[in-house]
């Protein structure tokens, strides 16, 4: 009995997770006609500014902001224990689904899960025409918002919409070394620490990445609108238009809502990137 198309493609994908190198070319050679090949994965720490970011370069002509793709942020904590080259078909797999179903197989998709730090490897295998945007933004303030918001904080219950729980616990990206006290730190140390691993690996991929400052975006759209726009390929004016939208007074705002034990605390777990990036 033939195949039907969804049987093949299902058999293709089966495959590629079996194959390691090989998965990659079978999945290339399989693309979708006409499927927009360069997507693009806006990653940084949580309350960096991604979701902002992401959202301005989905309104331009072309593109199509995905969000946080949910079974994909589900699926990272597995697919970053894996090899760069096994974890790309599953990640592909789980993406082309999701524009496939919400029929934006023809635009530009711009996917906003910060955790995608993590696996930055794989996205650029699974997608060679990708590009990433990393943005960043002072720790300090990453710390106010994240103590804020709760998510890393002691007590806090419940689960975002992946299903992944909120508090203290450890989570898949924490270093082996650290994993015994994570539980152990401050709220403000833990929302340091956090900064620190985010943005410290976000920063070893090189490849088809630029990096975007949030201070820079809030302040000087067009400064910050000229290099990403070279980066994609697109018009920059509509881009510094939509950046015209960030919210300023966002920025230093650690100097008013840290005292001065929680700046000392995020400090001590972030001190040296803080001062490479020239925060401090």
């Amino acid at each position: 009995m033939s195949q039907t198309p969804l049987t093949r493609a299902r058999d293709l994908v089966s495959a590629a997770s079996l194959y390691g190198r090989s998965s990659i070319r079978v999945l290339q050679r399989r693309r979708a006609r006409g499927a927009e090949e360069r997507l693009v994965f806006v990653t940084g720490c949580p309350r960096s500014g991604t979701t902002f970011v992401a959202g301005a370069i989905g309104s331009q002509p072309g593109f199509v902001d995905l969000g946080e793709v949910h079974p994909l942020k589900a699926a990272l904590p597995s697919l970053s224990g894996l090899p760069a080259l096994d974890a790309a078909p599953q990640l592909r797999r789980i993406l082309d689904r999701v524009r496939r179903f919400g029929l934006a197989g023809q635009l530009r998709g711009v996917e906003q899960t910060p955790e995608t730090a993590f696996v930055l490897p794989a996205v650029l295998a699974a997608y060679p025409e990708a590009r990433i945007v990393h943005v960043v933004r002072d720790g300090r303030d990453v710390a106010c918002s994240l103590l804020e918001r709760g998510w890393l904080s002691a007590g806090r219950e419940g689960a975002d919409d992946a299903g992944l729980a909120y508090g203290s616990q450890t989570r898949f990206w924490v270093e082996p070394q650290r994993q015994s006290g994570f539980g152990q730190l401050s709220d403000a140390a833990r929302a340091g620490y956090a900064w620190q691993r985010y943005v410290s690996t976000a920063r070893a991929t090189t490849e088809r990445l630029v990096e975007l400052r949030y201070e820079t975006v809030a302040a000087d759209p067009d400064a910050a609108a000229d290099p990403l726009a070279r980066h994609l390929h697109v018009d920059p004016g509509p881009l510094a238009q939509a950046f015209g939208e960030a919210h300023r007074r966002s920025v230093g705002r650690w100097q008013r809502d840290l005292d001065e034990t929680q700046i000392s605390e995020v400090e001590r777990e972030a001190g040296p990137l803080l001062r490479e990036l020239g925060y401090a």
